[in-house]
């Protein structure tokens, strides 16, 4: 069975689970929830809610994940649901010229704003920008053009234009399945996801979020970090599949 490899690279404050739940709703489809978490508690040492169950339910070593990932075939699509702050410095990325890498963005002072509540000091590598502005121009030199993108807001306003866009530039039929699915948890959900999926799992479609709307501004110790991640953002969202 020939397999299309979708790795979707985001970072936190996304609409990243509700993309799993979009593509886990087809019916060729199988999905993988972060599957290099274990590996990045293990190297970071970060004590994350569940950390111990998380590193009992997953491979800690990087190479391991990696070569399932690329050798796997659960299903004729298989969606593959990666964080980018858990691209470790000592990474080899050659594992993802063998997959359909895309990319989920979101407006980086929301983002900012909304981590900061749970941690007052991080850096941009902790929040994924770098590392995910790293691989998106490593990908867009390897294949001589720009690989897709998905900016959350342009999603949310019209899920059935982006990802018609994004599966016609992955070959694949659209499915009226993506735009909803029942609520609930998922067995393919990781284990971390009673801390983190709650909203999710009262979801039954995309829909806005509820800090989407009016102006953010972060406070002046953080002015400088949204700078920097708005220019990241800026290179990426030029790219952005519209519908």
């Amino acid at each position: 069975m020939n397999t299309l490899r979708i790795a979707m690279w985001s970072g936190p404050r996304n609409i990243s689970t509700a993309m799993m739940r979009s593509f886990g709703n087809r019916a060729d489809c199988a999905v993988v929830d972060e599957p290099f978490y274990a590996c990045y508690l293990r190297a970071t040492g970060l004590d994350h809610p569940g950390r111990e169950e998380i590193l009992g339910s997953q491979p800690d070593d990087w190479r391991t994940v990696a070569g399932a990932l690329i050798t796997d075939a659960p299903a004729p699509v298989y969606y593959q649901k990666h964080m980018t702050q858990h691209l470790l410095p000592d990474m080899d990325l050659a594992f993802t010229e063998k997959l359909h890498n895309c990319f989920l963005i979101r407006e980086p002072r929301r983002i900012i704003a909304s981590y900061a509540r749970v941690r007052p000091e991080f850096t941009l590598e902790e929040l994924g920008f770098t590392q995910q502005l790293a691989l998106f121009e490593r990908e867009q030199a390897r294949i001589g053009t720009a690989p897709p993108v998905l900016d959350s807001t342009l999603t949310l306003a019209n899920p059935r234009g982006v990802l018609g866009a994004l599966c016609e530039r992955l070959g694949i039929a659209f499915s009226e399945a993506m735009l909803a699915w029942a609520p609930g948890p998922r067995a393919e959900d990781g284990v971390w996801a009673p801390h983190w999926y709650r909203a999710v799992w009262e979801s039954t479609g995309f829909a806005a979020r509820p800090d989407a709307a009016g102006e953010v501004s972060l406070p002046p110790r953080l002015a400088a970090l949204g700078e920097e991640a708005e220019e990241i953002y800026a290179r990426m969202r030029v790219h952005a599949l519209t519908g």
